[in-house]
């Protein structure tokens, strides 16, 4: 008897970066670990397309809007390796490293990206719980009697 299964899992993507710009993108306790070249407009996460990896259009807005600010949504290709938090998260730091490498790449950009806030770490995050709280700021229910 014959087993005729086909892997649904994708090859790992062999993608060349060898004259890429490097940066680190953070947010909330996401990492995002960004590789920008000279390209076609390819955004891969962690291996995948950006398409497979996140499922809400929001978020693939989100990490295309650096190149669209600056005109050029095919001009470059992008590796990334993400780690921690959720998906808006992981978001978020991607735009953030994307930002910063394109940056590195021409200083002329700096301005435009800075002035749209995408250069800078945001740093906020969860607020730790509380002793005595139900959540950070939260109470339990009062009862009276």
């Amino acid at each position: 008897m014959e087993s005729t299964q086909t892997s649904t899992k994708s090859p790992k993507l062999k993608l060349d970066f060898k004259d890429s710009k490097y940066a680190t993108g953070r947010r909330k306790t996401s990492i995002a670990k960004v590789w920008v070249k000279k390209g076609t407009g390819k955004i891969y996460v962690n291996g995948k397309t950006m398409d497979d990896y996140f499922a809400s259009e929001n978020h693939k807005m989100q990490i295309v809007r650096p190149f669209e600010i600056i005109n050029q949504s095919t001009s470059y290709d992008v590796r990334c390796n993400v780690k921690g938090g959720g998906p808006t998260g992981q978001a978020g730091a991607m735009v953030h490293g994307i930002s910063k490498a394109l940056v590195l790449f021409d200083e002329s950009l700096k301005s435009t990206l800075k002035t749209e806030k995408l250069t800078t770490r945001d740093s906020r995050a969860v607020e730790r719980k509380k002793p005595g709280r139900r959540k950070a700021r939260r109470s339990f229910q009062f009862s009276k009697r």
